[in-house]
């Protein structure tokens, strides 16, 4: 908590707080004593030390105020009473510390736990994945949950490249699952599969196979579904992007030319073929090379500031750019969206946040698919 030059100090405010009671009594008259004032050394120590120091100022607490009573006339010392205080207050405190020890362990150990998840659903991108320059963001509305129902991956296949964003509705672990379950089927599908609308179907099936699994558990999130922009990279044109789009907001191109919003149908969220029956379309719209596509969640789009205004996102951008064109590169443009989300909300998610961009590399038409064999 309390480090200098890499070393811990937390031992130093306890210290100085037992040596100013113990100086200020000894130096008082006998109508002024504040040596039982000591008790407060091992709770302060209790509160940012650990255990063995704890004990430590307890014993040291204790010969101090046995030092300084005994050095005042029989009856100005505070006696029996106060020792009694001081020597209890100094075993409570060591007693408090190890529990709020054992406390802090297991919450790290919890978040150690987290952030493997974390990982597995969010797996590491290996930079110019599959041919493609990418950044992404990813903040939680709770701050201590650290992984939440969005999603982001990026899949090289023999056929091209392909991206997947998405928010799965709802919170908490059941979105948390559901959010792993697409990826897996993302993972395996996005490679072995040449059609992209066979892979949404694919993704579609695998949606409503997971909510008839949780429905048949009993669990209450059986109507669970999820929306999602699904992008293929082909890997004989450089010039195209294919997409799918299940109920998200379009991506938005960002180039030296300017912002624009794809021109995409958003269909249905995954989990509701039955409404709309038929396979899902699939758009081809021109791109260029050096455009970036950037994909957000409803944690950027629905973010309001004081007066309950929505985030512009696409104005934000397009006001960056022309003061800066270096901000279509995907890293600087997914930290834009960030600061500039934190901002408008002044710092009060109402959901979880992610902002995804990607751009073609130089090398795309030859990273397309990861030596033939299906990656782990």
């Amino acid at each position: 908590m309390l480090r200098v030059g890499g070393r811990s100090v937390t031992w130093v405010p306890p210290l100085l707080l037992l040596v100013a009671i113990t100086v200020t009594d000894y130096n008082t008259t006998g109508e002024f004593r504040i040596i039982s004032w000591i008790v407060l050394v091992p709770g302060i120590a209790a509160a940012i030390c650990g255990v063995w120091t704890t004990a430590l100022y307890a014993v040291l607490s204790i010969g101090a105020y046995t030092f300084v009573d005994n050095a005042w006339p029989h009856e100005l010392q505070a006696g029996l009473p106060d020792f009694i205080l001081v020597t209890t207050g100094g075993i409570l405190s060591t007693l408090a510390c190890a529990v709020r020890v054992r406390g802090e362990r297991r919450a790290l150990h919890m978040r150690d736990v987290t952030d493997t998840v974390r990982s597995t659903v969010l797996r590491p991108l290996p930079k110019d994945w599959g041919g493609l320059e990418h950044a992404g963001i990813y903040l939680t509305a709770d701050a201590q949950a650290r992984v939440g129902g969005d999603f982001y991956d990026i899949q090289p296949s023999p056929h091209g490249t392909r991206v997947l964003v998405g928010d799965v509705q709802g919170k908490g672990l059941g979105a948390v699952e559901t959010a792993s379950v697409l990826l897996g089927t993302f993972r395996e599908a996005g490679f072995h599969e040449a059609d992209l609308t066979v892979l949404a179907d694919r993704l579609e099936a695998r949606m409503v196979r997971h909510r008839e699994y949780t429905t048949a558990l009993g669990r209450a999130d059986g109507d669970r579904f999820a929306t999602a922009v699904l992008l293929g990279f082909p890997a004989d044109r450089d010039d195209v992007v294919d997409a799918v789009v299940f109920g998200h907001e379009p991506p938005l191109a960002v180039g030296p030319g300017g912002v624009r919003i794809l021109p995409l149908r958003g269909g249905l969220p995954l989990g509701f073929r039955d409404l709309s029956p038929g396979t899902p379309r699939t758009h081809r719209v021109p791109l260029a090379p050096d455009e970036t596509l950037l994909m957000v969640t409803d944690g950027v789009t629905e973010a309001r500031d004081a007066d309950g205004r929505f985030y512009r996102l696409a104005e934000h951008v397009a006001r960056a750019l022309s003061a800066d064109p270096r901000i279509a590169a995907p890293a600087r443009l997914v930290a834009l969206v960030r600061d500039g989300t934190l901002r408008h909300c002044r710092g009060h998610l109402a959901d979880d946040t992610t902002a995804f961009a990607v751009r073609r590399t130089l090398a795309a038409g030859s990273e397309g698919h990861e030596g033939g064999r299906s990656p782990n």
